[in-house]
């Protein structure tokens, strides 16, 4: 099973980026998907999570209503749109897999994980 997301950098505060994840090996549609972030010297923290279908979501409240998360089971990827960002947001960003019909918001939850991608915001 690999996850490969892409698509962090550094951005001012208010600006936008879009986390992606490709998975691969696994049947990516039987899986929810999660992102959590890990800032220098902090624990890692759960972002959001989508459900097998898309149908549900789940988002920490200090990203609520500025970030999106979304999928596409055609392409195996999984998305996550960043807008409003904030100096707070920097991390290094990771996105998980579980499989089954849980939306798990805690690490041990997840079955497999990516490399991360790091998100860089300057105020």
């Amino acid at each position: 099973v690999q996850l490969q997301t892409s698509g962090g950098g550094s951005v001012q505060a208010g600006g936008s980026l879009r986390l992606s994840c490709a998975a691969s090996g696994l049947t990516f549609s039987s899986y929810g998907m999660g992102w959590f972030r890990q800032a220098p010297g902090k624990e890692r923290e759960f972002v959001a999570v989508i459900s097998w279908s898309g149908g549900s979501t789940r988002y920490a409240d200090s990203v609520k209503g500025r970030f999106t998360i979304s999928r596409d089971n055609a392409k195996n990827t999984v998305n996550l749109r960043m807008n409003n960002l904030k100096a707070e947001d920097t991390a290094v960003y990771y996105c998980a897999a579980d499989y089954g019909l849980g939306l798990p918001t805690v690490s041990y939850g997840y079955d497999y994980w990516g490399q991360g991608t790091k998100v860089t915001v300057s105020s």
